[in-house]
């Protein structure tokens, strides 16, 4: 049986960024630079190397400057270009030429199950990404081509799983699996949203890539606030799992062992800053000397 290609990816956008206050009182915490990007740019530069070139953020309140750096800024470009400063004048063209770009508001912060639903409209009747924007997914361990890949051999959702110390896996959303991984790939049976340490049914937790049926969206206007009063995506994949193939049911996981950063956490972000600076050309020498001189005055305590 052949299945529909997916096209389009949804990056749910509205959270508050609470963990990052005071720098997100103003500033969307998608735009905390990487480097000398905004972090929400490697999601996008993500989702297209995959072939997805049609993507729809979904915001909220204050998240005007998301859609400015992703939009054309002509007077910085005129004064770029006055200058003869090509190189610079490329990079600030590179965002507004990488996709097709839409937005819509969620409204009422319900939860990610919410913010996937607020899509439907754009999506229709197609399978399709969804991209977290607090995961930051290292560009040499690409994992949603060999998602899309397993969507269209079987159809049904897919979602990328990653091995997590036991003690952590209350933070995620977590899946039971039936039997062993077959090449990374396994059928998931059940899913919770962020159980406790004692109840949860694996190590394996849902980071922030899905690929989705477009049956998600009838399951999901069915389904009941949960976990903090939110609509759960995580409760709409459970009733998935349960439904036959024929109607859109059906939900595989990838295991991913790669490089993987959560830029909504203080010590992660820093991490992911620190990596990938030094492994650039034109920073990364000078950075890695730096560090090591720092680390070893630390280490002898000066």
């Amino acid at each position: 049986m052949a299945f529909e290609g997916v096209r389009k990816a949804v990056v749910p956008a509205a959270g508050l960024g609470t963990r990052f206050l005071p720098a997100t009182k103003a500033t969307p915490k998608e735009m905390l630079p990487v480097v000398d990007k905004p972090a929400i740019q490697y999601v996008v530069e993500e989702a297209v190397a995959a072939g997805l070139d049609d993507i729809l953020f979904v915001t909220g309140r204050s998240k005007r400057p998301l859609e400015d750096h992703f939009d054309r800024n002509y007077e910085l470009e005129q004064v770029l270009e006055s200058k003869n400063d090509l190189e610079r004048l490329a990079l600030v063209r590179e965002s507004s030429d990488l996709a097709r770009i839409h937005y819509v508001r969620q409204g009422d912060p319900l939860g990610l199950g919410h913010a996937v639903l607020v899509a439907r409209h754009h999506v229709g009747h197609e399978p399709f990404a969804v991209l977290l924007g607090d995961d930051l997914i290292d560009t040499r361990d690409p994992i949603l081509n060999r998602m899309i890949a397993i969507r269209n051999e079987f159809g049904g959702s897919v979602l990328c799983l990653m091995q997590v110390p036991r003690e952590t896996i209350s933070l995620y959303g977590c899946v039971s699996v039936e039997g062993e991984p077959v090449d990374g790939v396994v059928t998931v049976t059940d899913l919770v949203e962020k159980p406790d340490v004692v109840s949860a049914p694996s190590d394996l937790a849902i980071i922030g890539r899905y690929i989705l049926d477009p049956a998600v969206f009838a399951v999901l206007k069915e389904t009941a606030p949960g976990r903090g009063g939110e609509i759960q995506l995580t409760d709409a994949l459970r009733v998935l799992a349960t439904m036959p193939p024929d109607q859109g049911g059906g939900v595989r996981g990838v295991v991913f062992d790669g490089r993987r950063y959560d830029t909504g956490d203080k010590l992660s972000y820093l991490q992911a800053v620190i990596t990938l600076a030094s492994e650039r050309e034109d920073i990364g020498p000078e950075l890695k000397d730096w560090l090591h001189n720092f680390c070893q005055r630390e280490i002898a305590g000066d």
